[in-house]
């Protein structure tokens, strides 16, 4: 309900300043003409927007699971850390928007450099954020396990994993405000479709309408992913550890 609300007084902010300042459609559209221009390029849109959907979601889940890999790597393996995490904190240094142009130089105008771009955007602050929660375990869980000879891949199953799984759940949130924004600026560097091709075809052919049109398809895009990551951060927190012992074994 809050969310509703928050859009319908977004929408009268919006149309109320066009009405104030008078400035031409071309330039700043009102919602009334955006809802016009999304429903007379509805197949259109909907055509684009599957494809921006498939790479968000591609790069996504790639970015996951490989940031979650990278993390618990890192956690089981001293020579890992000692090797890959002065990598992975230089590899963060580098603007990853400014690849694009080489990601598609490299692997085309079609979806795997899309894929790509979303997937690094991702992977970091997922890797990043797992990584440091992981090494940040209950240290009364942590100790007794230690202190019961438990094998460092039964200390990451049974107490690190599980109560670093809210740290996960942050990520995901904010991977998911992340990857829009990273699939958008890869179809903008070279793609013949997508929500950012349209993007930049109406926007040179001056249908400013049309290109909020498919920015408010990206929007929606984005806010149900970061929905979901909520969604998941929740379930998350409730299966967090609160300090009882998990049958440790050796083992």
């Amino acid at each position: 309900m809050r969310g509703l609300i928050a859009v319908l007084i977004a929408l009268s902010v919006w149309q109320g300043v066009v009405w104030a300042s008078g400035v031409p459609p071309f330039i700043l559209p009102g919602p009334a003409r955006v809802a016009q221009a999304l429903m007379d390029h509805a197949a259109m849109l909907a055509v684009n927007a599957r494809f921006t959907l498939a790479n968000l979601t591609a790069g996504l889940a790639l970015g996951v699971a490989l940031g979650v890999g990278t993390a618990v790597n890192l956690a089981l393996s001293p020579a890992a850390r000692w090797l890959l995490r002065p990598m992975l904190i230089a590899a963060q240094a580098v603007p990853v928007f400014a690849l694009a142009p080489i990601l598609t130089l490299w692997l085309g105008y079609g979806a795997p450099s899309k894929v790509v771009m979303v997937a690094l955007v991702v992977y970091f602050p997922v890797a990043s954020v797992l990584f440091d929660a992981l090494m940040r375990p209950p240290a009364a869980l942590d100790d007794l396990a230690r202190s019961m000879g438990a094998r460092p891949l039964r200390r990451l199953t049974l107490i690190q994993l599980p109560a670093a799984l809210p740290a996960l759940g942050s990520g995901l949130r904010l991977a998911a405000v992340q990857a829009p924004l990273a699939v958008i600026v890869g179809e903008w560097v070279g793609s013949s479709r997508g929500l950012g091709h349209v993007m930049l075809m109406a926007n040179g052919r001056g249908q400013t309408d049309l290109m909020f049109a498919a920015l408010a398809m990206l929007t929606a895009m984005g806010l149900a992913l970061f929905a979901a990551a909520g969604a998941v951060q929740r379930l998350t927190e409730k299966g967090r550890p609160e300090g009882r012992p998990q049958a440790i074994t050796t083992r």
